[in-house]
Parts: C-alpha cells; structure tokens; sequence
C-alpha cells in the first residue's frame, strides 16, 4: 500500500507563522500524529506533501527518516491549487501495483482500525472512501448516492439546496487502485467555484469507468475531524486528552477529575495509581504499583517506583525516584536526579546530576547539584553543593550516615566521610573526615555600648 500525506496548506486561519501542520496536539505535531498511525499500517511507500513553511515539515521528515527505517518521502506543492493537484505531486513516487490511500496531516486522530476497514472495503480494485453523518455538515463535501450507491461528491459552494441537505459528507480520506488513480487525476478540471482541482471529482471519473466506489465509517465523528484554527486545535485537543483518561479509568487508574490530566507523551501505570487534579506528563512517564500524584505537578521523562508520593506542584525531568520515596510539595528534581528507596525530598528542594541513596533525605530550602550521598544522610535546610566555579563543574560526595547541617555550603570537589557532621553554617573547602564533626564558623561576639542609629529628621 501506498499512503500519501497532504500537508502542504497555509492554514490562514491558525493565525500563526508555523506551518498549520505542525501546531502539537498533546505535545506532538498533527503531521506526526499521522505519520504515526501511517507507519502502524506498514505501508510500502509514504510520502508527504509539502508546501507552505516547507523548510520546517521537511526538517521534521528528515528527524523521522533518521531514526526510522521506511524512509519518507516528500514532493513539493508549491503552488496551492487544491486537493487533486496536490497528490498529483506524489504521482511519480507511488507504486503501480498495490492501492494508495490519502490522508491528511492536519486530521490528528483517524485510528488505525478505521483506516485498516476503508482499505479492506477497497481491496485491490475499488474507490473506498471514508464517511460519516453529521448533523450540521456546513462548509463540506456532500457524498451523493442513487440507490445506496455512491455517484459523486459536490462541494458546498457547488451544492444544490436539495444537496445541502445530505448530511453524509466526505471526509477527504480514500483507497483508490493507483493505476486508475492516475488516469483519473490526469483528466480533472478546475472549472468549479472555487477554481480548484478536486481531489473529490476522481468519484465520478470512477463510476464512468465502472469502478466500484464503496465506503466505511470510522469509529467516532470525530476521527475525521480537521484543524482549520485555533478553536478547533482546542476542541481536538480536548477530544484526544479525554480520549487518554478514559482509557486510563479503564486499566484501573484513579483520575480524581479525568477532565484535567494532559499526557503529551506515553503514560503507563500500574495497579492503584491515583493521580490528582492539574497533572501534566510528557515525554515517557512510568508510575508504578500504588504511586501517588498530588495536583498541579509535571513530569517529564520520569519513572516512579513503587509506593512513591508525588506532593503537590513539583517538576520532575529526566529524573528517577524511588519506591516509598516522598517528594514535595514545591520540589524539583532535574536530569539526572536518581534516587533510591525511601528518600525524602522536601519543598524549595532542587536535586540536579545527582544520585541518593536509600533512606535519606533533604526536607526543605536546599541545592543538591551534581552531588553522590549515601544512604541515611540527613541535608539540613538552606544547604547548598557549591558545584560551579563559573568555568567547571565538579561533584560533591556525601557518604552513608553523615549530617550537614542548616545553612552549610560544600565548596566542589569535596567529600563528606562516613558518619560526619557538619555544624549548622559551616563553608566546607575541604574534606570532612569520617566520624567527626567539622564546623567552620566566626566566633560569636557581643558589643557592648552598641546602640541602634536613629533616623535622622529631614
């Protein structure tokens, strides 16, 4: 099968300099999103068709093409000239022998189911094309049958009232046999309203030719949905996000309000998973048996162990967190936070580069950037690894057992012994032996005679 992906319109009404195509739905563009179930239907051959903001859609085929191995193809429409003019571009790339099927890359969420029942309609040999009933169906093409049997499609502009009034309309998606698919193309006109070729008008060439012309129905009015402006990004958007929760409530995970959850990405959990309101996850997120998310937070590349509690507003990226571990409120753990079972960090805590094990734990106001601490360790508030010079950086490392106390700064490269203590307000510089305490600070002085100043009458 071939499949070809019209993606070269303007969307003038999206009121934006980027391409209409690449606007993200859930964090993804909409030309990926059907790129994406494209690929899942094996096709032989995928080509895109670009056109405005080209530069930008042939930078995201080339991200696809190095790191999948079906290479896509692109063909330029440069000038906008309608539908039919824009999959004859593709004309030259398509393979004879197998059927084409024609999707668009700004109609995000077709299944792949839908589109696998409109090529088994079609088979090797029939025009199928993808319908549905809509109670208000202003502005799209009308499907035109005589005795059940589809015989044309008539754009609004070129509708008859009697015509207006159907309310099966097109959805642009279709399987034509390829060879047929050509000639038909070949022999359009533009001598419409609107002075476009067509892509619709190949319905009536098929039934001269006496080829079949079929259809099939996707599964919801809305997998034919496109996106024309902002508005509609929102409602799909919306559409899709519910989509996700609903398939969430279903694998046994507790949504508190399913209406505001965001997943820009692949969310899998486990069993008695609650997730609060406000959550935003992107990337890939893991959230294993029995974790826990307060409201408002996001995550972002992140995997929670079992028995984990999420506090609420947190950011976490990139980062690693433990089973029966507590994080927040208010606590952020950037890439390259690994942390082990049971460790606690608590609110205004930033964790970057850095790896803490089991049972530890620093419960407010501190930095931890690029640092190794052992297990058992307690950070005191106000504690910061001073990791950066201004040129370098450089590790801090912190063994099982030891206590830094409030308000202390780890000058990098340094290294706390097991069992040590840092007094509260200690500059540490230099290695703090095993087992002892180590505090730096001025010796406490009181002036006598010292009184406050006065303010000085103006």
């Amino acid at each position: 099968m071939n499949v070809v992906i019209l993606a070269a319109g303007m969307g003038k009404r999206m009121q934006s300099a980027l391409p209409k195509v690449l606007h993200p739905l859930a964090g993804k563009p909409l030309l990926s999103h059907v790129i994406d179930t494209a690929r899942s239907l094996a096709p032989s051959k995928l080509c895109v068709i670009y056109g405005h903001g080209g530069a930008a859609v042939l930078k995201l085929l080339e991200l696809y093409n190095a790191t999948h191995e079906l290479p896509i193809a692109a063909a330029e429409q440069a000038q906008q000239l309608g539908t039919g003019h824009a999959v004859q571009q593709a004309l030259p790339l398509l393979d004879d022998h197998v059927p084409t099927l024609i999707l668009y890359g700004d109609v995000p969420l077709t299944s792949a189911v839908s589109l696998q029942h409109l090529v088994q309609a079609a088979g090797r040999d029939k025009l199928a094309i993808l319908t549905v009933e809509q109670d208000d169906p202003f502005g799209l093409g009308r499907i035109v049958r005589e005795d059940g049997a589809i015989v044309r499609i008539v754009e609004e502009k070129d509708a008859t009232n009697t015509e207006r009034a159907i309310r099966e309309i097109n959805s642009g998606i279709m399987v034509a046999p390829t060879v047929q698919l050509k000639k038909w193309l070949s022999a359009l006109s533009n001598d419409n309203a609107q002075g476009e070729y067509y892509l619709t008008d190949i319905v009536a060439q098929a039934v001269a030719d006496g080829v079949s012309v079929t259809s099939a129905q996707p599964g919801s009015v809305w997998e034919v949905a496109g996106v024309n402006s902002k508005v509609q990004l929102a409602q799909l958007e919306r559409i899709h996000q519910n989509n996700i929760a609903q398939a969430l409530l279903e694998r046994g995970v507790t949504l508190l309000d399913p209406a505001r959850i965001d997943v820009r990405g692949e969310l899998i959990c486990g069993r008695d998973v609650t997730i609060d309101v406000g959550c935003v996850f992107e990337g890939l997120v893991e959230l294993g048996d029995g974790v826990r998310v307060g409201a408002n937070n996001v995550l972002v590349n992140a995997k929670v162990a079992a028995g984990a509690h999420i506090k609420p507003f947190c950011h976490i990226e990139d980062a690693v967190v433990g089973a029966s571990s507590v994080i927040g409120p208010y606590a952020r753990l950037r890439p390259g936070t690994v942390l082990a079972e049971d460790v606690h960090v608590g609110n205004f805590v930033e964790v970057k580069n850095s790896q803490i094990a089991a049972h530890s734990k620093a419960n407010h106001l501190a930095y931890i950037g690029d640092a190794t601490i052992g297990s058992r360790v307690n950070v005191g508030a106000g504690t910061i690894t001073c990791n950066y010079d201004g040129v370098n950086k450089f590790r801090t490392v912190i063994e099982d057992d030891a206590f830094i106390g409030s308000d202390s700064q780890l000058i990098a490269p340094v290294t706390v012994g097991k069992g040590a203590t840092l007094g509260a307000g200690t500059t540490l510089s230099k290695d703090a032996p095993a087992g002892k305490l180590t505090i730096s600070r001025a010796k406490q002085i009181t002036i006598d005679g010292w009184t406050r100043p006065i303010k000085i009458a103006k």
